[in-house]
């Protein structure tokens, strides 16, 4: 690195300070306003994805963040570039994943008069990032890139925006490089621990919840260790089934969309719930019904990194400002205690989510059954398998009937983003090229971003998308039957032929039609080598795993 006698340009700077930081991947989709940073890149030891649209590539951003737990950077262009990019950013601030998204600027003498594509960024995306600034003088690009990814990381992690003018980035300045950031830690009081001992060892009904980031692979195997020894059952929130083995006998199942009712009726009896990491929000809450807001009937144990998340909705009995990962490494000097009345419990809330995950019991409408392909899914993925998805009735299948077992098996958004999937499978990919990594997406959901298959094809990327068609926006659809039964408005889709659309990019396409046929289509997509996608439409009767679009209209005209 020069030292600080050495002028360099802004764009060299800030490249200079992502090697600093440990960078060694960006997603981008390229712009006017920051061609001094694509040149710095063209020497760098960092790897750039090129993305065919900014909330790909914001969102491919996300995911790596998710998967290494270390800020995902992007970089788009200004106004319409940055525009694209804001579901990304909104995605990584609902699930607490770190994130820098550099965006250009006008110059500087042109601000504030709507020059072109100039936006003021502090006002649009300072209710959505944790931090948004706007470069000045090269001469503090470390300084404020610093910054940038301590607060992305520290408490709750999220997006942080850092605006680039384009003549910041073409001026030049002697400075010296800043050191690299490191997270910051917060760690339990040991009074803490002996009151959570204290608390166990009065408990009939425990359960612990684990949800959040700033986790590790190491503190999911501590706090599984924990759950085995005290025979403690365990639930992860929504979209974060990660964060413990589905096939641990203290596995109680996950909080999401269609949750186990058995699942539902333990946490309310509960009384005693350890929150590690998460916040309980409205889905995993059930639509905050589980707990009594502000003071739960049960005793509540919150462990979260950001203090200002502890009583913001629940008020906790005890309130531990604590990263999980701390937690989790703290937890083990707590001792079980000389009896556990719940041990039956724990089989119980074990047994009822291997009976309600086992795809082979549910049966759907139509010649393709999902649950079919889950079970086959089942059979063949490796367990570290890796695996996307966006937003729609479709997930229910993939959190439903998947077992997760790996801590980074899962890259799906708590914000109920469409689109999300096949920019998370490019990334996970990208980052992890010895996992197997597919996307389930559906109809709707896929033509979000789909574009950025092409992506997958142009950097030699095989994920696999499974892409589930019903012809319609199958959650609007299900809540307008419910809502407005008969009344079809604005839902119904007329979808392209997915598996030549995969062909047309330079991937592998294939059409499957049954369930008998789905096994044989699999193992060629595998065998291609290619980024594949195959075309699974579904009868638009099988809106769920437990209901048909027929009843639900049935019983929306009954209410």
């Amino acid at each position: 690195m020069p030292d600080s006698a050495t002028p360099r340009s802004g764009g060299r700077i800030l490249v200079d300070q992502l090697l600093v930081h440990g960078v060694r991947d960006a997603f981008c989709v390229p712009g006017e306003s920051y061609l001094a940073v694509l040149d710095a890149l063209h020497d760098a030891a960092i790897r750039l994805t090129v993305c065919r649209q900014e909330g790909s590539a914001a969102m491919m951003a996300e995911a790596a963040g998710k998967l290494t737990g270390e800020p995902g950077i992007c970089f788009v262009t200004r106004g319409p570039g940055a525009m694209n990019a804001a579901p990304g950013l909104h995605v990584a601030r609902q699930d607490s994943t770190p994130l820098i998204l550099f965006v250009g600027q006008v110059e500087r003498g042109a601000r504030e008069r709507e020059a072109f594509q100039e936006i003021d960024y502090r006002a649009v995306f300072g209710t959505v990032a944790k931090w948004v600034t706007e470069v000045e003088d090269p001469a503090r690009l470390p300084e404020l890139i610093s910054r940038a990814f301590h607060v992305a990381t520290a408490g709750r992690p999220g997006p942080v925006v850092v605006a680039l003018p384009e003549d910041v980035l073409t001026a030049t300045a002697a400075v010296a490089d800043a050191p690299p950031y490191a997270p910051t830690e917060t760690h339990p009081a040991l009074a803490q621990m002996v009151a959570l001992q204290r608390l166990l060892g009065e408990a009939e009904r425990p359960l612990a919840l684990l949800g959040g980031s700033r986790w590790s692979e190491a503190a999911v195997r501590r706090l599984a260790r924990f759950a085995g020894l005290f025979r403690l059952p365990v639930a992860c929130s929504f979209r974060r089934q990660g964060l413990f083995p589905a096939d641990h006998p203290s596995y109680a199942g996950d909080l999401g969309l269609g949750a186990n009712p058995r699942l539902l009726a333990r946490i309310r009896e509960a009384d005693l719930l350890l929150l590690v990491g998460g916040r309980l929000g409205e889905i995993p809450s059930q639509g905050y019904s589980l707990l009594d807001i502000p003071g739960p009937r049960q005793r509540l144990v919150h462990v979260h990194p950001d203090p200002e998340e502890l009583g913001r909705v629940y008020r906790p009995h005890l309130a531990v400002n604590a990263t999980p990962a701390a937690f989790a490494a703290a937890i083990e000097t707590v001792q079980p205690p000389a009896r556990l009345p719940w041990a039956e419990g724990t089989d119980e809330a074990h047994a009822s989510y291997l009976a309600w995950s086992d795809p082979a019991r549910v049966a759907t409408p139509g010649d393709l059954q999902m649950g079919g392909v889950m079970a086959h899914l089942r059979e063949v993925l490796p367990a570290d398998a890796i695996l996307c998805n966006g937003a729609g009735n479709f997930a229910t299948w993939v959190h439903r009937f998947w077992p997760f077992r790996a801590f980074d098996g899962q890259l799906a958004p708590t914000s109920g983003s469409m689109g999300y999937g096949v920019p998370a499978a490019v990334a996970a990919k990208r980052l992890r090229p010895e996992r197997t990594v597919v996307a389930v997406s559906g109809d709707g959901d896929f033509l979000m971003n789909g574009q950025d298959f092409a992506t997958a094809v142009q950097y030699g990327l095989p994920i696999l998308v499974i892409l589930v068609d019903n012809g319609m926006y199958g959650t609007i659809r299900m809540h307008q039957e419910r809502e407005y039964p008969g009344r079809v408005s604005g839902t119904s889709l007329r979808n392209p032929d997915f598996a030549a659309y995969a062909t047309a990019f330079g991937g592998y396409g294939e059409r499957v039609t049954r369930t008998e046929d789905f096994p044989e289509a699999l193992a060629r997509a595998r065998a291609s080598g290619l980024p594949a996608i195959l075309h699974c439409p579904i009868d638009p009767e099988a809106i769920t795993p437990t209901t048909t679009l027929t009843a639900l209209r049935e019983r929306g005209r009954a209410t």
